[in-house]
């Protein structure tokens, strides 16, 4: 690969903007000063730095973002405010999130440019686990519990199990609920075939990733390497 697509790849700034450090002497390629910006280098085996610092090779990356409510979960749109909004990143349209939040629900969600994650993540084949915390109105009861856990008939499809947990039983009840597909509304429409409504609704985890307590609503952080590797490691549901 060339070095300043190298470079402009890994977020270092535009091909412009990184043929001209390459030209002032400030990228080094194993050590030594490089001027030329079309020398190959081979990004997996070959130490590359800017002004003394490293430059990793990411052939993807990983971002967590906290959604808040009041945004919907797209790359774009004319009208509203997407999840992308919130991103100040080079080459942000090649992101997408993974999966999809309610406009009105908060939480966990994945944006990367791994496709190939992505779509495992999302297989209802892998059984990957959505966790949520939910502000039901309504009493939720251990009925409730058996009836997710059997599967619920919501008229155009019948949702797989599911595991319902009472946090605050009451005329307003507080729950954790796992749910292994993403259907659309598919937690709301649970609670609605048993009578009940959400009114808060935030996902918590996704498989063995789990919401940063640190990250403000609206904030972003890239995915640790350990955080990666269990993303991957998690993708037959089985961990």
């Amino acid at each position: 690969m060339r070095l300043d697509k190298y470079l402009s790849n890994m977020g270092v700034g535009t091909r412009t903007e990184v043929k001209g450090m390459i030209r002032k002497g400030r990228v080094q390629v194993n050590g030594g000063v490089v001027k030329t910006p079309d020398i190959k280098i081979k990004p997996e085996e070959d130490a590359v730095s800017v002004d003394g610092e490293t430059i990793t090779y990411e052939k993807y990356r990983y971002f967590m973002f906290h959604k808040p409510a009041g945004c919907i979960t797209a790359t774009e749109d004319p009208m509203q405010k997407t999840v992308m909004d919130y991103f100040e990143v080079n080459k942000k349209d090649t992101l997408f999130p993974v999966g999809r939040l309610d406009k009105d629900t908060e939480g966990l969600l994945l944006v990367t440019d791994d496709g190939a994650l992505a779509h495992a993540l999302l297989s209802p084949k892998k059984k990957i686990g959505k966790t949520y915390f939910a502000i039901i109105d309504g009493e939720v009861t251990e009925e409730d519990v058996v009836a997710f856990s059997k599967g619920l008939d919501l008229g155009n499809f019948t949702s797989m199990p599911a595991k319902l947990e009472i946090r605050k039983a009451g005329m307003v009840s507080e729950i954790i609920v796992t749910i292994y597909e993403g259907k659309f509304h598919q937690v709301k429409r649970m609670f609605e075939a048993v009578g009940k409504k959400v009114t808060y609704l935030k996902r918590l985890s996704m498989g063995a990733l789990c919401l940063d307590e640190n990250l403000s609503k609206g904030e972003y952080r890239p995915l640790t390497e350990e955080e990666i590797q269990m993303c991957k490691a998690n993708l037959d549901g089985s961990k």
